[in-house]
C-alpha cells in the first residue's frame, strides 16, 4: 500500500513540477512491440515485400536486364482478426438492470449507450487491440452546443490512429495514470500534446520550444475516464507459417510467369532444318531417332509442395483457433441451424471464451465508469439511484438461435419454478429491455382486473 502511494507521490511531484519528459518515461511505453505488430497487420510491410528482384547477368557479367519477382503477401492477419472480432462482439453486449428502484439511472445509462455509439466504438477497439496488442477507449464528458447541458462521447484510441497509449499501474495492476499522446495542426504548425488522466486530476500538457506548458483540471467524474485494451496479437505464434506460405506462393507465381509463353526445346539437326515462318504447314525433319522436337512445359506441382500448402494453411488457422471460412464450405452450411453452425465453429467459440475472461472485466469497468459520470456530472439528481443501481452485461453468440426453442425452454422453466418471469424475460432474445417489459405487463394485467370487475359489476 505504501508503495503504491510513494509511486503516486513521486509521480504528482513531477507534475507539480511540470517535468512532463519524466513523467512520460515513467509510464508504460509498448511502442515497439505496436509498432512491430502494426507491420505484421499491412501487408505492404510484409518481409515478404522486400524480396529483391532478379538481376540477369551476360557471359562478360553486365547486367542485361532486371527480371521482376513477384510479392504475393496473404493477409491472414486481417482474417483471423475479423473472425475472432465477429465471435465476441458480432451481436451487441446486452445489458440488464438488476437493481430495485433505480429505473430512471438505467434508461440514461441506455441512452448513453446509444449516445456514445458504444457497440461500434467497442468493437473499433477490439479490432485494433487484436492488430495492434493494444488501444483504448477514452470518455470524454463536455457540455453541448448551447453550452448549457453536459453530454459524453467515447473516442477509440490506438497507434495506427496517430495515439501515443501510455497507461501507468502499481504492483497490483490497478491503474494509477492514463497518458494520452497526439498531434494536432495548428495555424500550419503541428503541436504534440499529451493529456495525463488521473482519479482526480486530469493534466492537458502542451509541448513548447522551451518545454511544457500545463493546464490543471478537475476530473469532474471522479474515475480514470479510460478502459485500457491490451492482448497477444490474434495472430500469434503463426507468422513463420504465414511467411513461409507467402514465399511458396510468390516463387510459384515467378515459375508460371516463366513458363507462361511457348517455348521449344530441340536437338542440334532440328534446328538446322527448322522451316521458315512463311511456310504454311511447317515439316520439321529428324535426321535420326535420337531427334527431338517438344514444347517444353511446366508439371503441376508436386506432391510435396502440395503437402507443405495444406500444412501451413491448416495449422495457421486452427493454431489461431479460426475456423475455416470460404465459399465452399460456407455452402455446404446453407441449410444448418444456429446450433450445429456454433458447434462446428468451437475453436473460434474457444477463443471467444478465452476473450471474455478479460473483457468480462473491461465490460463491468465501462459500466461502472458510466454510472460515475451520470452520478457526477450528466445527471447529479439521479447520484442516489447510480449509488445502488447494479447492471450485469452478457455476451451474445453471433449466430441466430433457434428462438422459438429457447423461449419454449424459457416458459418451461418458469411453469416449473427453475426461473422467475423477471429473469425469463431478460434472457428472451426478442426483449431488448426487460424492465420496460415487466412495467408494460404490470399495466395491462391491472387494466385486465379493472375490467374483469367493471364486467361483473364489482368495480375493482
Amino acid at each position: 500500500m505504501n508503495s503504491a502511494l510513494n509511486m503516486q507521490q513521486g509521480f504528482e511531484e513531477l507534475l507539480k513540477n511540470k517535468d512532463i519528459d519524466n513523467v512520460i518515461r515513467k509510464m508504460q511505453d509498448r511502442s515497439a512491440d505496436v509498432d512491430k505488430a502494426i507491420k505484421d497487420y499491412d501487408v505492404k510491410t510484409h518481409n515478404i515485400m522486400s524480396r529483391p528482384d532478379k538481376i540477369i547477368k551476360g557471359k562478360d557479367g553486365r547486367t542485361i536486364r532486371v527480371q521482376k519477382q513477384w510479392r504475393l503477401p496473404i493477409p491472414y492477419q486481417r482474417f483471423i482478426n475479423e473472425i475472432a472480432l465477429v465471435f465476441l462482439y458480432g451481436q451487441p453486449v446486452k445489458f440488464s438492470m438488476v437493481s430495485a428502484g433505480t429505473e430512471e439511472a438505467y434508461s440514461m445509462f441506455k441512452d448513453l449507450v446509444k449516445s456514445t455509439r458504444f457497440d461500434s466504438r467497442i468493437r473499433q477497439c477490439k479490432r485494433i487491440a487484436g492488430a495492434e496488442t493494444e488501444s483504448a477507449l477514452l470518455l470524454h464528458v463536455y457540455k453541448d452546443d448551447e453550452g448549457n447541458k453536459p453530454d459524453a462521447l467515447i473516442k477509440v484510441l490506438g497507434k495506427s490512429l496517430g495515439d501515443d497509449i501510455r497507461p501507468m499501474f502499481d504492483r497490483f495492476n490497478r491503474m494509477i495514470a492514463f497518458g494520452h499522446g497526439y498531434y494536432i495542426n495548428e495555424g500550419g504548425y503541428t503541436t504534440y500534446y499529451f493529456d495525463i488522466y488521473m482519479k482526480k486530476k486530469i493534466y492537458r500538457c502542451k509541448k513548447e520550444d522551451l518545454g511544457w506548458t500545463v493546464v490543471e483540471e478537475e476530473n469532474l467524474i471522479g474515475k480514470i475516464p479510460v478502459i485500457y485494451f491490451r492482448q497477444e496479437k490474434e495472430h500469434e505464434g503463426v507468422e513463420p507459417l504465414i511467411e513461409r506460405e507467402e514465399y511458396i506462393a510468390s516463387i510459384t507465381a515467378d515459375v508460371n510467369d516463366y513458363f507462361a509463353s511457348p517455348a521449344v526445346k530441340a536437338t542440334a539437326d532440328v534446328i538446322k532444318n527448322i522451316p521458315e515462318k512463311e511456310e504454311p504447314g511447317k515439316i520439321f525433319i529428324l535426321d535420326s531417332k535420337d531427334s527431338d522436337v517438344s514444347y517444353l512445359t511446366i508439371e503441376a506441382a508436386p506432391e510435396l509442395k502440395k503437402q507443405e500448402i495444406d500444412f501451413l494453411q491448416k495449422h495457421i488457422l486452427s493454431k489461431t483457433f479460426t475456423p475455416n471460412i470460404d465459399f465452399e464450405n460456407m455452402k455446404a452450411l446453407s441449410n444448418v441451424s444456429g446450433k450445429a453452425l456454433k458447434q462446428m465453429m468451437i475453436l473460434a467459440e474457444i477463443k471467444a471464451n478465452k476473450h471474455k475472461e478479460s473483457h468480462d472485466e473491461l465490460v463491468d469497468r465501462f459500466i461502472s465508469l458510466l454510472i460515475a459520470a451520470i452520478a457526477n456530472v450528466l445527471e447529479i439528481k439521479l447520484k442516489d439511484q447510480c449509488s445502488k443501481m447494479i447492471i450485469d452485461a452478457q455476451f451474445q453468440s453471433p449466430f441466430n438461435e433457434d428462438i422459438a426453442e429457447m423461449i419454449t425452454n424459457l416458459v418451461s422453466s418458469i411453469d416449473a419454478g427453475m426461473m422467475s418471469e423477471e429473469t425469463g424475460r431478460e434472457l428472451n432474445p426478442l426483449i431488448s429491455d426487460s424492465s420496460s417489459e415487466t412495467s408494460r405487463i404490470d399495466a395491462e394485467r391491472q387494466r385486465k382486473r379493472e375490467t374483469s370487475g367493471d364486467i361483473f359489476g364489482q368495480g375493482y
